[in-house]
Parts: structure tokens; C-alpha cells; sequence
């Protein structure tokens, strides 16, 4: 009788384990996947506020577009638009995509090569928005002048000053898109290796 109720106890205490050993591992799972959506949760706001001042500029512009009264200031204007309006829509697609793949279904070969596929893409959005942030000065800055001063840059010399202020504008301009475009990396690169960790 001790025998079979020994046997009873082990077997009893086997499965207790058992179960504690499974919720422990969907707590480490669970864990897991906060912590790899919390990865790209600053990224967010600070992407999906930089679209809202974005597209409030883009509506701006659209408002006043009239003000553009020449086909050079309109094709500024077109390009200006397209930068403001398309380029952040797509980053923050990318960046929803990225945020929401399901870590702890399908299998991890196929979520890693998804993540990967994904994170190239909004590394890649990143590298485009950096070239055309600089490039856009051409287009962004005679389309504001113009509406907000109703001066046409194409036909005013520039004075000292303004270079001066032109080009300090660009040094902190690179300065930040390297600070930015470093801090992508670490996150994605400390995502990728959450995923990495479940193998």
C-alpha cells in the first residue's frame, strides 16, 4: 500500500512539475515578446510624431500650393509634397509590420527571415529619407520661402549670413541622422537577437 501510494505522490508531483515547467516557459515566452515589441515602441512615437508634423506641413503647402506661381516653384512644390506625405507612410507601415510579427507563432526560421526581410526595408526607408532629407533642401526650402515670404530664392543672392546658417544647418543635419540612423541599428540589431534567442 506505502508502494502504490508513493507511486501515487511521485506521479502526482511529476505532473505539478510538469505544468509548472510549461507555464514557466510561457512566461519566459510572453516575456519575450513584450520585450521585443517594446523594442520599437520609442521608435513609434517618435516616427508617428515626426508624420504628424509631416503631413500638418504637407497640408500647409497643399493649402497655399496657389502661392506657387511658376512651373519650377510647382514642381518643388509636387516633390516637397511627395517627401512630406509618401516617405513617412511608408516607415510607418514598415515600422507597424515590424512591431506586430508574432515572434512566438509560426516557426522561427520563417519569423526570422520575415524580421529580416522587414528590417532591411526599414533600414533601407531610413538610408532614403536621409538622402532626400538633404537633397530636399533644394526643393523644401524655395517652396517655404516662397509661400511664407513670397520671395523666389532662384533669383535672390545669398548673403554671408545665410551661408553661414546654411551650413551649420547641414553639419547638425548630419550629425543627427547619424545619432538616428545608429540608434535603428542597436534597436533592430537587440530585436533580431530576441528572435535569435528563441531558437
Amino acid at each position: 500500500m506505502e508502494l502504490e501510494e508513493l507511486q501515487s505522490a511521485w506521479t502526482q508531483m511529476s505532473d505539478e512539475l510538469n505544468h509548472q515547467k510549461k507555464l514557466t516557459n510561457q512566461i519566459i515566452l510572453d516575456m519575450t515578446k513584450q520585450k521585443y515589441q517594446h523594442k520599437f515602441s520609442t521608435i513609434t512615437k517618435y516616427e508617428t510624431l515626426g508624420a504628424v508634423v509631416c503631413f500638418a506641413v504637407a497640408f500647409f503647402v497643399l493649402l497655399n500650393f496657389d502661392k506657387l506661381d511658376t512651373w519650377y516653384f510647382q514642381i518643388c512644390g509636387l516633390l516637397t509634397l511627395s517627401f512630406l506625405i509618401v516617405l513617412p507612410a511608408m516607415v510607418l507601415t514598415t515600422l507597424k509590420r515590424i512591431k506586430n510579427i508574432d515572434i512566438l507563432n509560426g516557426s522561427y526560421k520563417e519569423n526570422l527571415k520575415f524580421y529580416l526581410k522587414t528590417k532591411n526595408r526599414l533600414l533601407r526607408l531610413q538610408q532614403i529619407g536621409i538622402a532626400v532629407g538633404f537633397i530636399g533642401l533644394l526643393f523644401i526650402v524655395p517652396v517655404t520661402s516662397k509661400i511664407i515670404s513670397n520671395k523666389n530664392v532662384f533669383l535672390t543672392s545669398l548673403k554671408t549670413e545665410q551661408y553661414v546658417v546654411f551650413t551649420v544647418t547641414l553639419i547638425v543635419l548630419v550629425f543627427f541622422c547619424r545619432w538616428a540612423y545608429k540608434g535603428y541599428l542597436k534597436v533592430t540589431q537587440s530585436a533580431q537577437e530576441l528572435i535569435q534567442e528563441l531558437e
